[in-house]
Formats: structure tokens, C-alpha cells, sequence
């Protein structure tokens, strides 16, 4: 963390976030929840695909999965074990896709990713409208938005702090090694499967305790809601703004584009989707690599040109 935040600069600026929500008012809470969702929707992205370069497109199935299972259970569970029981059930569902999917590659690896998502909607909405005769649930629940803000803030905390370890550990140079070249990182004795799978399950949780926290937000939940596919587009977008390989990247990829995209869903409804793939395009093209990458590249051409620049030292 020394490299990217000092602890003490990281501590502060968690504490001071902590303080937010006594001195804003409801709005400014309202928008802190979905900053904060969004920081660690992009983070959890990061952690799996920016080392091993696999472009998951679930992000939306695991954050639904997280917010159903809360309007399921919030009326026979304690709010707690409610939580416990969203993650506990992402990690099942992370582990029976990974062990059958993370073999795939490439394309076919975000095809099937995109498609698992559409599936788990469908067969939430088949079993809604044929089962229980509804197609949405309602939730009552004594959380606060306070509340919901300084649980996203302590996840969003704790996936911060994990995705540093993961990059100062073996874990990461393995991963890292995964993600440049999988047949080296076999003859390496890297246990490939493992490894993806072990960090694709962690992802996957903190992706569904997020959609679990914000549930109580909504008083209604339904299929199109808990599952707008528009949730892993922008995950995407800001994950690969900031840059999906840096600590910081999702970070300052999801802060501003959130911002941008609360103002153009307010002044623009009509044209938001249109707007959204342009970004979408923009940021593929122009910062493929994302900001931290792309300052870092510019600085070193520039320092380099200041060198040339310097008269030759005389013999």
C-alpha cells in the first residue's frame, strides 16, 4: 500500500468518509451509496480480471443474486444472517461457473459471461410469475441509509485492502504470470484452475454483498431492476478508465464517471444509453490501458525529452 497510499493518508481518508453521512444531507447520502457501490462493484471487477485479463460480464448476476437474496429472506432472517447468507450463496454459485467456465478464453469466456447473467434474470423471472405468482418482492427492513452507506464504505475498505495484498503477494505474480502467458504459467508449476477460480470466488462475493447491501434501498425489487445489465457495462467502463491492473484504478475510474453519468441520467434520459456507448468506445480507443497508464507513459516521454534536451557534459 506504501507504493500507492501511505496507510496513515488512507486511514485518514477513510475516517473522514465515515464522517460524511453526519454532516450531508439525504441526497448528498444517496449519492455517497451509490459512489461507494460503484467503487467496489469496479474494485471486485479488478481484482479478478485486470491480472488474469478475463473480461467477466456477471458482474449484474452476482450483484442480482446478492439483492434477491435479501428480498427472499429478509422477512424469516436476522439482517446479519441474511448477509451471511447472500455471500455464502454468490460463493456457491461463483464456484459451480468457475469450475465450468474459467477453461474458456477470450471471447468466449465474455460471451459466456454476459449469457449467465441473462440466464439467472430469466429464471428468476420464470420462477417469480410461475411460482409465487408475482414478479417482484417487496422489502421492509430497519436499515438506515446511513447504514447502508458505512456497510458499502467498510467493504469497500476491506476490498481495498484485500486486492493490495493480492498484489504484494505470490498470489499476484502468479496471477500476473496467468494473465501474460497460461501455458509459461503452467510449466512455472502454477496451479492455473486453482488460482482463478480462488480469486474469481472472492470477487463474485464482494460483488453480491453489494447488490445484498443496497437491497434495503429499494422498497420493490424485480428481475429487471435486481439485473439491469447496465450495472456491468459501467463496472466495466470504470474499471478500465482508471486502469483494471493498478490498485487505485477502479478508484478513480469510478468516482468521476459516476458522477458524469448521475448528471447525464438527470439532464439527459432520453439519450443516456447513447451517451453511455460512446463513453464506452472512447475509453477503449483512447485509454485502453486507463489514466494511471496513460499519465505514467506521457511523463516518461516528457522526462525523456527534457534529457535530450540537457547540454553534453564535457569530458
Amino acid at each position: 500500500m506504501t507504493r500507492f497510499l501511505p496507510p496513515i493518508l488512507f486511514l485518514a481518508a477513510v475516517i473522514g468518509l465515515t464522517c460524511i453521512p453526519l454532516f450531508a444531507d439525504s441526497y448528498g447520502v444517496t449519492l455517497g451509496i451509490g459512489m461507494l457501490g460503484y467503487v467496489t462493484l469496479a474494485s471486485a471487477w479488478a481484482l479478478f480480471s485486470g491480472p488474469t485479463r478475463y473480461v467477466s460480464l456477471a458482474t449484474v448476476a452476482f450483484f442480482g443474486i446478492g439483492a434477491y437474496t435479501v428480498a427472499v429472506l429478509s422477512e424469516s432472517m436476522p439482517y446479519p444472517l441474511v448477509l451471511v447468507t447472500a455471500g455464502a450463496v454468490g460463493l456457491g454459485v461463483a464456484i459451480v461457473v468457475g469450475l465450468s467456465t474459467l477453461r474458456l478464453a477470450g471471447v468466449y469466456f465474455v460471451i459466456f459471461t454476459f449469457g449467465l447473467a441473462e440466464l439467472i434474470r430469466q429464471l428468476v423471472t420464470w420462477y417469480e410469475v410461475n411460482m409465487t405468482g408475482t414478479l417482484g418482492r417487496y422489502i421492509f427492513l430497519p436499515v438506515t441509509p446511513e447504514g447502508i452507506y458505512w456497510q458499502l464504505l467498510a467493504l469497500a475498505t476491506a476490498t481495498f485492502i484485500i486486492s493490495w495484498w493480492v498484489g504484494r503477494s505470490r498470489v499476484g505474480m502468479a496471477l500476473k504470470v496467468i494473465g501474460d502467458d497460461e501455458v509459461v504459467a503452467a510449466h512455472c508449476g502454477i496451479n492455473i484452475a486453482r488460482m482463478k477460480l480462488a480469486l474469481f470466488a472472492v470477487s463474485s462475493v464482494i460483488i453480491t454483498l453489494v447488490g445484498a447491501i443496497q437491497a434495503p434501498r429499494w422498497t420493490y425489487v424485480e428481475p429487471t431492476i435486481a439485473f439491469n445489465p447496465t450495472i456491468s457495462f459501467l463496472t466495466l467502463i470504470m474499471a478500465l478508465l482508471g486502469g483494471a491492473h493498478r490498485l487505485t484504478g477502479p478508484l478513480l475510474g469510478a468516482v468521476p464517471l459516476f458522477l458524469l453519468f448521475e448528471w447525464l441520467s438527470a439532464h439527459f434520459p432520453n439519450h443516456y444509453s447513447i451517451i453511455l456507448g460512446l463513453v464506452f468506445i472512447a475509453i477503449v480507443f483512447v485509454l485502453p490501458r486507463g489514466v494511471l497508464a496513460f499519465v505514467e507513459e506521457n511523463w516518461k516521454r516528457w522526462r525523456r525529452r527534457e534529457i535530450k534536451k540537457l547540454p553534453a557534459v564535457a569530458e
